[in-house]
């Protein structure tokens, strides 16, 4: 719902933190993940938008939609996640780069255990901005895996939840339009946090919310600290050294220069009010009338 309501203009920006499940492949699940919505998501993008750039943040390598997309430069997945010592999926090392029309278009970031904000985000914005500035897409889709926090039980990283965050104040600054999905994340209390935190950067809300958490029923399960950022430095040294992270961004730079020019497609007329096609998908009586009321709302714009 959320690709239709980009393709359509409806929104700029639209959240699914329940999607995200980036490691399904075509004929298997994978990694608790079973259906892959981003491809799905993607696949609908595709059929209004000529280039959609994939970002995924999540400690896992995004496997499951890098291989969707392997061999076709329509999309460019850039992957920023935890790489070797048999680390799942075991994939996504910088050298995996597309193959046939795909070729440059799969970019990851291979990283070691232990990075911290600083350290990511400047890898972060160096790699985003310099894949913008080649490949210029009409449409990104951000997977926001919170297992790349501090303190997560299956994560490797150092990220405090304003770090990560900071990733995707990024690329909302981009001003492209932007699918915005969950993913991993395994201590819980720390991905609502992160996530509730992430909702107000993308509405640029986030100097609204108090950093003290209200008082719920669910209060205790973030005890002892009660707070929407806390302390998630796990002591871990950075293993990533500056020597391994200037070669990264050299090969992933001269890699990008390999791209002779962002890619087009021929496009056929489409009806103006894509929501139309929304009519024979609702499942319920008041789907379809909340389908006429926004009808209705374009209609007297």
């Amino acid at each position: 719902m959320g690709a239709r309501y980009l393709n359509d203009g409806y929104t700029d920006i639209a959240i699914n933190w329940a999607g995200g499940f980036h490691h399904a492949k075509k004929f298997e699940a994978s990694g608790f993940c079973y259906v892959n919505d981003i491809v799905i998501s993607i696949l609908q993008l595709l059929k209004y938008h000529p280039r959609v750039l994939y970002v995924d943040i999540d400690v896992h390598h995004g496997d499951g939609v890098q291989e969707a997309f392997y061999l076709t430069d329509r999309v460019m997945t850039v992957s920023f996640h935890r790489f070797g010592n048999y680390f799942f999926p075991g994939t996504g090392d910088m050298y995996e780069v597309g193959a046939e029309s795909g070729k440059y278009y799969s970019v990851n970031v291979p990283l070691k255990e232990g990075i911290d904000d600083d350290m990511y985000f400047s890898i972060f914005k160096s790699v985003i901005t310099e894949v913008v500035q080649f490949y210029r897409p009409t449409v990104i889709v951000l997977q926001c895996g919170a297992d790349s926090l501090g303190c997560d039980r299956l994560g490797v990283f150092n990220l405090s939840i304003r770090g990560h965050g900071r990733c995707v104040r990024c690329v909302r600054s981009l001003g492209i339009p932007t699918l915005v999905l969950g993913g991993g994340g395994y201590t819980v209390r720390n991905v609502a946090r992160c996530w509730a935190y992430e909702t107000a950067v993308l509405l640029d809300r986030e100097d609204d919310i108090s950093d003290e958490l209200p008082y719920s029923e669910y209060i205790e399960y973030f005890a002892p600290d009660y707070t929407l950022h806390p302390d998630l430095n796990t002591k871990l040294e950075n293993a990533n050294t500056k020597a391994y992270v200037d070669a990264l961004k050299s090969t992933i730079h001269d890699n990008l220069k390999q791209l002779a020019h962002a890619p087009s497609v021929q496009f056929v007329d489409i009806n103006d009010n894509f929501l139309e096609t929304f009519e024979n998908d609702a499942e319920t009586e008041e789907e379809q009338e909340e389908e006429e009321d926004r009808k209705a709302e374009r209609k007297d714009l």
